[in-house]
């Protein structure tokens, strides 16, 4: 099995140790020199040092088709980011993101994580016990939230076509998480336009979706 760790610092040497004694293959994306250094002396890995949240660094460590990707660095988003790209863009087939808050467990798993954890002692202990990695990722589970997650494919008639996020006046309870646009992953911020074609993964309450996507499909003709 060919498995992926990008970021963490002593956890990724921790992971990389237990599978190395599973005899899986093993890369290790880590933006930090002096750690990725550590872990490669230490283990004998393949190990790059480069910033995991970026396409080019993915493509360099030859991600494609990797069995498992898992996302350890200390800042959610970014793990977030790092494991919908290894998807979508490189095709891995599992994602095991690991986050600080216990919030996002839920909130990524319906993003379409595959696996959200909480702990990183949690994967290490699952595999000892379990002794296979895709048996940890069929076996965790997480509590529902009353939260939806919205896919939207956006419509040329579409009237927030052409508008920036900051120009369009949202409702409240609403945040855009990312949006899809061709090949990239856009992390939105205020300045960000949204184009026709573009797909929108919109984060809601439960109770207000229907007058959330009601807005995002209004068209230019007030309908």
């Amino acid at each position: 099995m060919r498995i992926i760790i990008a970021g963490g610092g002593h956890q990724a040497d921790y992971l990389v140790k237990i599978f190395k004694e599973e005899k899986q293959d093993i890369v290790v994306i880590n933006r930090d020199r002096a750690m990725a250094e550590f872990i490669s002396s230490s283990n004998g890995v393949r190990v790059l040092n480069s910033d995991p949240t970026k396409i080019y660094s993915l493509s360099d460590a030859r991600i494609h088709g990797a069995d498992v990707m898992i996302a350890l660095s200390e800042n959610d988003a970014d793990n977030y980011v790092i494991c919908l790209i290894a998807n979508r863009l490189f095709g891995v087939k599992k994602c095991v993101c690991v986050v600080s808050n216990p919030k996002n467990v839920s909130l990524f798993k319906r993003l379409g994580i595959d696996s959200v954890i909480s702990s990183t002692y949690l994967i290490g202990q699952t595999i000892k016990h379990e002794s296979s990695l895709e048996k940890l990722i069929r076996t965790l589970t997480i509590e529902e939230d009353k939260i939806e997650v919205i896919e939207m494919s956006v419509m040329g008639d579409f009237d927030i076509v052409g508008r920036s996020l900051k120009e369009t006046h949202f409702p409240k309870n609403i945040n855009i998480s990312c949006i899809l646009r061709d090949s990239d992953v856009i992390i939105p911020e205020g300045s960000t336009v949204i184009n026709e074609g573009d797909k929108m993964i919109v984060i809601t309450k439960t109770n207000e979706q229907t007058e959330i996507i009601n807005f995002l499909k209004k068209k230019r003709n007030g309908k």
